[in-house]
């Protein structure tokens, strides 16, 4: 390609400083060094983890965040052989070496080399930038840095997918979405027939609702403190719901009176310390599974009676919903080509990026569950 080793100058949304709107600047974009590919974003979607690091959890200004997206690979560094220019991708914030323990590991998503890292803004070969505007380094974010029309990545955060699947749709699978299905597909495992609790239903939340669909659940309920999330969460298997403020009593003696003793399965999305014990409590006895999915405060503390663990509930964790992201996301990709999984009523909102800042505003307000923001137009 005529741009392969030169630098590339294109639009980028650079936040300058935490909290402040995001800026539409010129960057330029060094080429990839060994083992990295240059990638050209045409859509990528803005998740809370965006905004959560955005909102100055991390002293790494001034810097290009974004990292649910898809694209094309423009250019492969040294030593690449994965993926070839024109390959349709996903970039995803974890990636898979392929190499160490946790990749060769059948029962692990957490590789040693590419763990997600929100506090890194440098690429790990060479400890270097490859965003700059007049020569200073913009840090890049989780690897990725997807609000960028162009951007470099390490070759193992991206996952090669079918070049048939519509990048404006499949590009919310790089992240939340994927991580709520997993949660249950992988992790919960409901047995068909089984009824499942879903804590929190954001994105991750209706995705472990779907996931639980998915895998036959005849009873989904859903719990959250926002009684309008209730309608829309319908369309992603849930049956029935309970608004904790509605009770008072601790929800999970709630659950286990509406479920004759118990869910089956739960799934937590919230990050909230309170509905994570909730979510273990509310399980059956006997063989009750409970899932953590969401991320808590640095402090907390999970508390909760032994009994509940010898009394024969399981408590599971779960990150990226135990996908391998470039064995596995293929796969959840072809799940949606063969119709089995619909992403389409994950995505609410779908702005040009000139406008990128209005997605941070839909998402302040908490209305819609994904906003693509388009590249091109």
């Amino acid at each position: 390609m005529a741009t392969a080793g030169k630098v590339i100058k294109c639009k980028a949304a650079v936040a300058w400083e935490a909290g402040k709107p995001l800026s539409i600047e010129e960057v330029e974009v060094a080429p990839p060094q060994a083992m990295e590919v240059r990638v050209k974003i045409l859509y990528t979607a803005l998740c809370h983890t965006d905004v959560y690091f955005w909102e100055a959890k991390t002293p790494v200004f001034p810097r290009i965040f974004g990292h649910e997206a898809g694209g094309i690979i423009e250019s492969v560094g040294e030593g690449v052989t994965d993926v070839a220019p024109g390959d349709h991708v996903l970039p995803v914030f974890t990636g898979e070496c392929k190499e160490c323990p946790h990749c060769k590991s059948a029962e692990s998503n957490m590789c040693d080399l590419l763990r997600i890292n929100t506090d890194r803004g440098v690429m790990i070969g060479d400890g270097k930038s490859r965003f700059s505007i007049n020569g200073k380094p913009i840090y890049h974010f989780v690897g990725t840095s997807t609000f960028s029309e162009y951007t470099v990545m390490h070759v193992g955060c991206v996952a090669k997918i079918n070049p048939e699947a519509p990048l404006d749709k499949v590009c919310v699978l790089s992240c939340g979405i994927s991580t709520g299905l997993g949660a249950s597909i992988n992790v919960a495992k409901p047995p068909k027939g089984s009824t499942v609790a879903i804590f929190g239903l954001g994105a991750v939340g209706l995705a472990a609702a779907e996931g639980a669909r998915i895998a036959g659940a005849s009873r989904i309920i859903g719990i959250d403190l926002n009684p309008s999330r209730f309608e829309e969460a319908r369309k992603f298997g849930c049956t029935e719901f309970v608004n904790p403020k509605d009770h008072n009593k601790p929800v999970q003696q709630v659950l286990a009176e509406m479920t004759n003793g118990g869910v089956d399965r739960s799934v937590e999305c919230t990050g909230n310390i309170n509905a994570m014990i909730q979510a273990f409590e509310c399980v059956h006895d006997g063989w009750g599974v409970a899932v953590l999915v969401g991320v808590p405060h640095k402090d907390a503390e999970f508390k909760t009676h032994p009994m509940n663990f010898l009394n024969e509930r399981t408590l599971k964790g779960t990150f990226f919903g135990n996908y391998k992201p470039r064995t596995d996301l293929p796969n959840v990709v072809e799940l949606y080509m063969k119709k089995e999984l619909e992403v389409e009523k994950f995505i609410t909102h779908s702005v040009p990026f000139a406008e990128i800042n209005k997605a941070f505003d839909l998402m302040a307000k908490g209305e819609g569950i994904r906003c693509i923001i388009r590249m091109e137009n």
